[in-house]
């Protein structure tokens, strides 16, 4: 049976939906240039005002708003509010520079609450279901947001943040667990310990549900996860600038639901800056519609999608994204071939005698490129026959060959050799970048 937090605004005509778009961007610009000195220049030096949005199709007009923009005004110098206006500050970690500071107001909390619980909802969580919330809590977006979207629908919440994996599955079996938030490689790595345990999701937890995001995954590693478990994996999406996680797959896992009142979504050339036809790859832009402290205007989120805006099984009407491909920023240029470490996760991920744990190594030798891909394979796999092992490296090296359209060195190593995280995976060390 398909639930729905707010049927009414989920269910929407789209033509309805169109209009409360239009209206709520034109606020949303006015605005920011009547609050933000750093929209008012950008706007000016662009040549706009706010009488020009008129249309969504407007929205062109607007230039875009990068993550650089909130590190060259650290800590505060986006804002529209004063900061006695906030209720919480979240941090970025600034691994690669300047942190980036997200400040909210009660109602940013409560539009941010609210879209969780939409999502939560849509795949089928409620009251008496119990959210074990093992994404970082503190600075870190993930943990909270999923924790006040779970109590906002009537679930309880177990805060278990990430690590210590043996508790996590001592408290998943003593209290109920029947959904997990974190992100797939900790999964994994959770699974992994399950069964050195002997452990069995399906007998000894009720876990029905695991909501994963931070890092991209592929179709193949959700197929893997819910045979090997017994769930339902459902992908999840959201930026610390935007507010952290804010959208699920619903049910029918097709599609990421972006919640168009509160959202404008578009899908860009990364090179040219103009929309691409709806159903083909691009970077995502996304505007906010409702956000007092922080609003991003047409806000460049570097991860590559597929719009679609159709209306979709579930009877929701808000456009969705498809599975994220990747990040711009993460695409590999290897002897003048693109390569997406999701293409080569979707390639290992249909090949039962390898695992789920890869890394990427790329390096220049001789002036030439070169591409180590480095891959565990099972414990009933790894063999101290030589020609089983160069057979299966072949054969995954060609594998990986058809769909790269690229010559790669395949080395298979023993289960447990390559390093696990409780946060976001590593897979790819480029030596070139040294």
């Amino acid at each position: 049976m398909i639930e729905y937090w707010n049927p009414q605004v989920e269910r929407l005509p789209a033509d309805e939906l169109r209009v409360m778009q239009e209206q709520k961007l034109k606020n949303i610009i006015k605005y920011v240039y009547q609050h933000s000195p750093f929209y008012r220049t950008k706007f000016d030096n662009a040549g706009v005002k706010p009488e020009d949005i008129k249309t969504l199709d407007d929205v062109t007009k607007l230039p875009f708003t990068y993550k650089q923009d909130l590190r060259d005004t650290y800590p505060t110098g986006m804002f529209c509010v004063p900061n006695e206006s906030l209720v919480r500050f979240h941090v970025s970690s600034g691994t690669t520079g300047k942190p980036t500071v997200v400040g909210y107001t009660a109602n940013d909390v409560n539009e941010w609450t609210k879209s969780l619980a939409r999502a939560l909802t849509s795949i089928g969580l409620g009251r008496g279901d119990v959210l074990q919330v093992s994404y970082g809590y503190g600075l870190f977006t993930g943990g909270l947001g999923l924790h006040y979207g779970a109590e906002e629908i009537g679930s309880s919440v177990l805060p278990t943040s990430a690590g210590n994996t043996e508790r996590q599955l001592e408290l998943m079996q003593d209290l109920g667990t029947t959904s997990i938030a974190c992100t797939p490689s900790y999964f994994l790595f959770l699974n992994e310990v399950a069964k050195k345990e002997t452990i069995n999701f399906q007998k000894d937890t009720n876990l029905r549900v695991g909501i994963l995001g931070a890092e991209p995954w592929s179709e193949e590693m959700r197929k893997r996860i819910e045979d090997s478990t017994g769930i339902k994996a459902y992908d999840v999406f959201g930026t610390s600038e935007l507010s952290g996680p804010l959208f699920t797959e619903c049910l029918y896992q097709d599609g990421i639901h972006i919640w168009a009142d509160q959202f404008l979504v578009e899908v860009i050339d990364t090179d040219t800056g103009e929309p691409v036809p709806e159903g083909e790859r691009g970077e995502l832009v996304i505007t906010t519609l409702s956000k007092e402290a922080l609003p991003l205007i047409r806000y460049k989120i570097g991860d590559t999608t597929v719009l679609n805006t159709e209306p979709c099984q579930c009877g929701r009407t808000h456009p969705r994204i498809m599975r994220i491909l990747g990040r711009v920023d993460d695409m590999l240029v290897v002897r003048g071939i693109n390569v997406f470490p999701g293409q080569v996760e979707s390639v290992l991920m249909n090949i039962p005698e390898v695992g789920e744990h890869f890394m990427i190594i790329v390096d220049r030798v001789n002036e030439m490129d070169s591409m180590n891909v480095q891959i565990e394979v099972t414990d009933e796999v790894f063999s101290d026959k030589i020609n089983d092992m160069i057979s299966l490296e072949k054969k995954v090296a060609s594998a990986l060959k058809s769909v790269l359209n690229l010559s790669v060195k395949v080395e298979l190593v023993e289960h447990g050799s390559l390093p696990r995280t409780v946060g976001k995976s590593k897979k790819v060390i480029d030596k070139r970048k040294l």
